[in-house]
C-alpha cells in the first residue's frame, strides 16, 4: 500500500526590511509626482495640437488649412524673424554669463561668515522675485529714460542726457543690465554649494602655498561645477523665453526698430496681433528645438568640465 504524502507547505517569505523601505519611498515619490501627472493631462492635448497647427494656416476664426512645411519655409525668408533671433541670441549670450559671474562673486562674498547673512541673502534675492514683473520694467524704463535718474547722475559729471531705452543702440543693453541685476536666484544656489565645501581643503591648499586664485581655480570651481552647470541650464532656458521685458519696454512693438524684439515677442505678434496662429505654432516648435539643441550641447560638453563625487 502506497502512502499518500501531504502537499508541501509553501511559506510566504517576507520582503527584506530594506526592500520594504524602498517601496515606501517609491510610493511617497509617486504621491508627490501625482500633481504633475494630473497637470500633464491638461498639456498633452495642447502640445500635440500645436504640432498639428504648425503645419497649417490658422487664423483662430476659420478651420485650419493644411500647408505642410509652408510655415517653416516662410521662416527661412522672414527678415523680422531673423532679427528677433539675433536679439534673443545676443541677449542670452551676454546676460547669462554676466549674471552667473555676478551671482558667484556675491555668493563668495557672503560666504565669509558675515553678520546678518539671512538679511543680506533676502535683500540680494529680492530682485529675482521682481525683475520680470511689469512694474519693475516700467520703473527701469523711467530710470533709464531721458529724464531718469541715470541721466541725472551722469549730468553731474557733465555727460549729456541720453535716451537709453529709446535708442536702438542701447535699449537692449538696459534689459541685459536688468537681467544681471536679478542674480539672486543663482546666487542663493551658489551660496548653498559653497557652504558645503569642507574647509580642510582650503587649509591644506594654503599650507602647500596655494594662493587665493589657485584655491578658487583648483578647489572651488571643480567642487561647485555641478551647481554652475545647473544654473547655466536654467538661465539659458529662461533667457531664450524672455518676453515681458521687451513687451513692456517697447509697448509691444519690439522697438526702437527691432532692438528689443525678442523671439517670443515676435511669436506673440504673429499669433495674437496678426492672427497667424499656425505660423506662431511653427515658431514655438523652432524655439523648442533651439532650446533642446543648446541643452544637449551643454550636457555633451559637461563631461569635460563638470566633476561629480563619483
Amino acid at each position: 500500500m502506497t502512502a499518500v504524502l501531504p502537499p508541501p507547505v509553501v511559506q510566504a517569505v517576507a520582503a527584506p526590511p530594506g526592500r520594504r523601505r524602498r517601496r515606501r519611498r517609491d510610493r511617497a515619490g509617486y504621491l508627490f509626482l501625482l500633481p504633475w501627472f494630473a497637470g500633464m493631462a491638461f498639456t498633452v492635448v495642447p502640445f500635440f495640437a500645436s504640432l498639428y497647427l504648425a503645419f497649417t494656416d490658422y487664423n483662430l476664426l476659420n478651420a485650419p488649412n493644411w500647408v505642410g512645411l509652408g510655415n517653416f519655409r516662410e521662416m527661412l525668408h522672414d527678415p523680422t524673424l531673423h532679427a528677433a533671433l539675433r536679439v534673443t541670441f545676443l541677449y542670452t549670450f551676454v546676460s547669462v554669463p554676466l549674471s552667473l559671474a555676478v551671482a558667484l562673486l556675491v555668493a563668495m562674498a557672503l560666504n565669509h561668515g558675515i553678520r546678518g547673512l539671512a538679511i543680506y541673502r533676502a535683500v540680494y534675492y529680492l530682485p529675482s522675485l521682481l525683475g520680470g514683473s511689469v512694474a519693475i520694467v516700467l520703473l527701469w524704463r523711467y530710470i533709464f529714460g531721458p529724464t531718469g535718474a541715470v541721466n541725472d547722475i551722469l549730468g553731474v559729471f557733465g555727460i549729456p542726457a541720453h535716451g537709453w531705452t529709446t535708442s536702438p543702440d542701447t535699449a537692449l543693453y538696459t534689459l541685459i543690465l536688468l537681467h544681471v541685476w536679478t542674480f539672486g536666484s543663482p546666487m542663493v544656489i551658489f551660496l548653498a554649494a559653497l557652504r558645503q565645501i569642507p574647509a580642510m581643503y582650503f587649509e591644506a591648499a594654503a599650507v602647500d602655498g596655494a594662493g587665493p586664485w589657485r584655491r578658487f581655480r583648483s578647489i572651488t570651481l571643480p567642487l561647485i561645477s555641478p551647481i554652475i552647470f545647473f544654473n547655466l541650464i536654467q538661465s539659458l532656458i529662461s533667457s531664450f523665453q524672455t518676453f515681458t521685458q521687451g513687451f513692456v519696454l517697447s509697448n509691444g512693438s519690439g522697438g526702437p526698430g527691432t532692438s528689443t524684439l525678442f523671439y517670443n515677442l515676435y511669436l506673440y505678434q504673429k499669433g495674437f496681433s496678426e492672427f497667424r496662429m499656425g505660423y506662431a505654432a511653427a515658431m514655438a516648435w523652432v524655439l523648442l528645438m533651439i532650446i533642446a539643441s543648446f541643452t544637449a550641447l551643454n550636457f555633451l560638453a559637461a563631461r569635460y568640465w563638470v566633476f561629480y563625487e563619483d
